[in-house]
C-alpha cells in the first residue's frame, strides 16, 4: 500500500483533511502531520474529536512566530520526518505556512506535491497567503482546483498538466456536519437567537496589525443594529487590548466577544446568523454554504464566484459605512446561485485522481 504524508496546521486545514482523510484511508497509508500553527485547543485540538479525524502520527508543535521563522521552523522539523517515513508522495491544503513548508520540503527532496485547494489567486502580492499559494502550485505535482475560475488562474501561468476541477472539500464537512451540529449545539448559550445577530471574525494581519485599522472595524461593529457575535481569534485578542477604546469595546452588552468555537459550534452561528461579517476565506465559502449574506473587510477575495453572484460584498470600512452597505445588502438579496463549488463529493473525486496518479 502506498503512503501519503498529509501536512495540515490551521483550523480550515483540519476542516479540509475530515472527509479526505477518510476517502484516502481506503486506499492508501496516510501519515497526517500537524505543524502546529494553530496551537490553541479551540482552534485545533477540538476539531480532531469533532471531525472524528485520526490522530496525527507527528505533530511538531512548531506555534506561532513571525513569517520567515515560523516557515523555517516547520521546514526543519518537516524535513527530518520526511527523510524517516519515505512517503510515495506528500499533500498540502490551502494556502498556509504550513502549505508553503510542505510543499518546498517536498520540492528540495523530490517527493510528488499534491495541492488540495490549488489555483486560488486575489492577485494581492501583500498578502502572505498569495504568495503561499502560488508558490505551492508551481511545484506541485498534482492539482485540485474548487472551479473553473482556479482552472483559468492556473493556466494563465503555464500550469495545466495534471490538473482538476474537483470542488470544494469544504463542501463536503459542510454536508456531512451541517445536521450534527444543530442537534449537539444550541444557540442559547451564546444567548442569541436564530437571524437575530450578526457573526463577525476578525484574524488577518492586515486588519489586526494594523490599529487603526482596527479600531474603525471595531468601530463599525459597534454601530450594527444588532446584536453582534465575535470568536476572537487569538491574535485579535492580543492586538485589541492595545486600542484605547478597549473599555468601550469590552463593556458594549450588544458586542459579544467570546472565546474560539469549534467547528460545530461555528456552522451553527453561521446557519443562524443574519449575516456574517468576515476577513477569513474560509467563513466566506460556509456563509455561502448556509444562504448567508457575506460582508468580508479586504479589498480582494480569492472567492470570486461568491462575490459575482451576489452573497458576498467586498466592504472597506475606511471609505464605506458598514451599517449601510449591510441595510442595502439584506434589502435586496440576489437569487441563490446553486453549486458554485461542486456537489459535495470532492474528497472521492481527488482520491480517484490520486490513484491514477501515484
Amino acid at each position: 500500500m502506498k503512503k501519503i504524508l498529509t501536512v495540515v496546521g490551521t483550523r480550515p486545514q483540519f476542516v479540509k483533511v475530515a472527509p479526505v482523510s477518510k476517502a484516502l484511508r481506503q486506499q492508501f497509508k496516510e501519515v497526517l502531520i500537524n505543524t502546529g500553527q494553530h496551537y490553541d485547543y479551540k482552534m485545533s485540538g477540538v476539531f480532531f474529536e469533532e471531525l472524528r479525524i485520526p490522530r496525527p502520527d507527528y505533530d511538531l508543535g512548531v506555534g506561532s512566530g513571525n513569517h520567515g521563522e515560523q516557515t523555517g521552523e516547520m521546514l526543519i522539523r518537516l524535513e527530518k520526518v520526511v527523510l524517516e517515513e519515505k512517503p510515495d508522495a506528500l499533500l498540502v491544503y490551502g494556502d498556509t505556512n504550513s502549505t508553503l513548508a510542505g510543499a518546498l520540503t517536498a520540492s528540495k527532496l523530490h517527493i510528488p506535491l499534491i495541492h488540495i485547494e490549488a489555483g486560488l489567486r486575489s492577485y494581492n502580492k501583500k498578502m502572505p497567503e498569495e504568495i503561499n499559494r502560488v508558490m505551492t502550485d508551481h511545484v506541485s505535482d498534482l492539482l485540485f482546483a474548487p472551479t473553473e475560475t482556479a482552472i483559468r488562474n492556473l493556466a494563465k501561468e503555464g500550469i495545466t498538466n495534471s490538473v482538476y476541477n474537483v470542488g470544494d472539500v469544504m463542501y463536503d464537512a459542510v454536508i456531512a456536519n451541517e445536521s450534527i451540529a444543530s442537534s449537539r449545539y444550541e444557540l442559547g448559550r451564546f444567548d442569541v437567537a436564530s437571524g437575530d445577530y450578526y457573526l463577525a471574525t476578525i484574524h488577518r494581519a492586515e486588519n489586526t496589525d494594523n490599529l487603526d485599522q482596527l479600531k474603525i472595524i471595531f468601530e463599525s461593529l459597534l454601530k450594527l443594529d444588532g446584536d453582534v457575535v465575535v470568536p476572537l481569534h487569538p491574535r485579535t485578542k492580543a492586538k485589541l487590548s492595545q486600542l484605547d477604546n478597549y473599555a468601550e469595546i469590552h463593556a458594549a452588552e450588544r458586542l459579544k466577544v467570546i472565546e474560539p468555537v469549534s467547528y460545530l459550534e461555528m456552522l451553527l452561528l453561521e446557519t443562524n446568523a443574519k449575516a456574517i461579517i468576515t476577513d477569513s476565506g474560509g467563513v466566506q465559502k460556509e456563509a455561502y454554504f448556509a444562504r448567508v449574506p457575506c460582508f468580508t473587510l479586504r479589498g480582494q477575495t480569492e472567492w470570486v464566484e461568491t462575490v459575482e453572484a451576489g452573497w458576498n460584498s467586498l466592504v472597506d470600512v475606511r471609505e464605506a459605512k458598514l451599517k449601510e452597505v449591510i441595510h442595502n445588502r439584506l434589502a435586496s438579496r440576489p437569487p441563490y446561485v446553486e453549486n458554485l463549488y461542486g456537489d459535495g463529493k470532492a474528497a472521492d473525486k481527488i482520491v480517484a485522481q490520486i490513484a491514477k496518479h501515484i
